[in-house]
């Protein structure tokens, strides 16, 4: 197993001046989609774990939970490291309900002292909008009723609600979770603040901009096409692009990611890369066995990639990964994520998970050195061996990301 750097190295996401940890920490599993929530403490506990290793960018969404993902980094944020740290075990068990430190005997005063050395300042918060619930989700882990909305009043209404359940005044970076294909994708431009070095240009005056108030700092797109990138950024810089990235999920490579950044010489814009599910969800952590594993609550379960006809078939891929690995004194999880460090300098795997034990297996990947063979044999394994598509087919992408033209539409 390969060993944690001393200190997670930080790294330029983007043009704009936004600067995080090389690796983000992805908190979708923690309250949702894997499996039912995990117990909260714990999960606190992990992610100040991983603030202290030096894990910056932490990774959520108003649709996680929903809400209630949001609802505990909010935590996190308001308790700080130093409170964290000397709670003991009773008052831990009692720190989801955000009691009142004064009112805890272990704990009195050190709730003014966690405060002052807090988490805010350490981390990059990133959030999502775009990904419309109903009021009651079903039992059914892919959420039936999902709509995807980009209008302005949604997007404001939604922009207020994920401030207030963060508990923060301003959203480090702020991403379009899905594209709203009724609405041009200049109208999202707007939301950029004012105050940052290289100005706005707002063309539509309806839009509502979340900008003048200083509410986001740097705006970010997710699952976007090449064409919906290039729109968007010809209009207000777009900071980031949040896609799936792994061995066994390449197809952004052909368009999306030449499109963006421009730490290889065929790269086009500049935007930083943020590569969500860089382990394959999972699969390569534990190859097939994690499908036994998987609870009536996990949205994998029913993934095409994971049921058992293709398993079977891609096991093979897990396999060769982890021949390679022991090769290479790592686990196979560190090798497939040191294959997207490895993509470039503006690349940010967000791994996810919900045990300090994997958490630094993650970190440690860092340590992990591919030579341009390694890279090579690595994408071998994978080219055209996938069985089974990413994601359900009625979940949109971005293969179905294109927005009517700006002229075409009316606030």
């Amino acid at each position: 197993m390969a060993a944690a750097p001393l200190e997670v190295p930080r790294m330029k996401l983007g043009s704009q001046g936004l600067e995080v940890s090389a690796q983000g920490l992805g908190c979708m599993g923690m309250s949702d989609y894997y499996g039912p929530p995990k117990p909260e403490p714990d999960m606190i506990a992990l992610i100040h774990h991983a603030v202290a290793a030096g894990v910056t960018l932490l990774d959520t969404s108003d649709v996680y939970g929903p809400h209630t993902n949001e609802i505990l980094l909010g935590k996190v944020i308001k308790f700080g490291l130093k409170f964290y740290g000397t709670c003991n075990g009773w008052c831990l068990r009692r720190f989801a309900l955000l009691i009142d430190a004064a009112r805890c005997n272990a704990c009195r005063g050190m709730l003014g002292q966690a405060l002052q050395g807090g988490v805010r300042e350490k981390v990059q918060l990133a959030t999502k909008f775009g990904v419309s619930l109903p009021d009651s989700k079903s039992d059914d882990p892919a959420y039936e009723g999902m709509e995807v909305r980009g209008d302005p009043a949604y997007v404001r209404a939604a922009c207020e609600a994920s401030l207030r359940r963060l508990g923060v005044d301003c959203i480090d970076l702020y991403y379009v979770h899905r594209i709203d294909t009724r609405v041009p994708i200049e109208s999202l431009s707007t939301l950029v603040p004012t105050w940052t070095s290289f100005g706005t240009t707002n063309r539509i005056t309806k839009m509502i901009s979340l900008a003048s108030t200083g509410k986001i700092k740097y705006i970010g797109l997710s699952e976007a096409s090449a064409s919906t990138i290039r729109r968007a950024h010809a209009v207000h810089p777009i900071t980031a692009v949040q896609l799936e990235w792994s061995l066994w999920t390449r197809d952004a490579e052909a368009d999306i990611i030449p499109t963006c950044s421009r730490s290889h010489d065929f790269r086009e814009l500049g935007i930083g890369i943020v590569a969500y599910s860089p382990l394959g969800m999972g699969f390569f952590s534990r190859g097939p066995k994690l499908v036994d594993t998987l609870s009536d609550q996990d949205f994998r379960k029913d993934l095409p990639r994971f049921r058992p006809e293709n398993i079977e078939k891609n096991t093979q891929i897990f396999e060769k990964v982890n021949a390679m690995a022991a090769r290479k004194g790592c686990t196979p999880s560190q090798l497939a994520l040191a294959w997207v460090h490895h993509q470039g300098s503006d690349v940010c795997p967000i791994p996810g998970t919900t045990k300090i034990h994997n958490f630094n297996n993650n970190v440690a990947a860092l340590s992990v050195k591919l030579t341009p063979e390694d890279m090579a044999e690595l994408e071998s394994y994978a080219t055209a061996n996938v069985e089974g598509g990413r994601t359900h087919d009625f979940l949109r992408t971005w293969k179905d990301s294109e927005t009517p033209p700006l002229s075409s539409w009316k606030a």
